[in-house]
């Protein structure tokens, strides 16, 4: 089924099928919901205007990825500064609630795995957030960024392994 990006019917049925997944990787590169929002928006008005003719939905979808992928890559960037700004301020401890104990571990924990995910380089978080937070599958993410199944494969392995060595690292500092 042939979709036209600028089709009111078609950009619905994309938009309804899409949007979940393109916020989520937009939220994975940015941790900013707000930001992600904004992403996503402009990603769809984009879709909308280039007025394009893609094969299936998966083929729009796979467009608006990589749209959403650079833009937030391209905000990350941007807001380098503020981000670390930003960074600094969420590493400020927090006190805890007497029943907390278990929330704070979880918050902690949370915390080191996403300041992990940041440290990676960008061939290897791309990977690793469309992999773990996108749902997608290797075929899929190969489509996406134009590049083998088995790179993608070897791309997601290296991704884990360094996260796994950067997590061990600092549980040490964490007791």
């Amino acid at each position: 089924m042939e979709i036209n990006s600028s089709e009111g019917k078609a950009f619905r049925l994309v938009y309804e099928q899409v949007f979940p997944v393109v916020m989520r990787v937009a939220y994975h590169i940015t941790y900013n919901m707000d930001v992600s929002e904004d992403i996503c928006q402009e990603a769809f008005i984009r879709f909308y205007e280039k007025a394009i003719v893609f094969r299936s939905v998966d083929e729009a979808k796979y467009w608006l990825i990589r749209v959403t992928k650079n833009m937030s890559i391209n905000i990350i960037k941007r807001k380098a500064r503020e981000q670390a700004t930003v960074e600094r301020l969420k590493k400020i401890p927090s006190t805890a609630a007497p029943n907390g104990e278990q929330s704070l571990l979880g918050n902690e924990t949370r915390l080191l795995v996403r300041e992990a995910v940041e440290k990676l380089p960008e061939k290897l978080k791309a990977v690793l957030v469309l992999k773990e937070y996108a749902d997608l599958n290797y075929k899929q993410i190969a489509q996406i960024l134009r590049i083998s199944e088995s790179n993608v494969k070897v791309r997601v392995h290296r991704a884990r392994k360094i996260m796994e060595s950067m997590l061990d690292r600092e549980e040490m500092h964490v007791s």
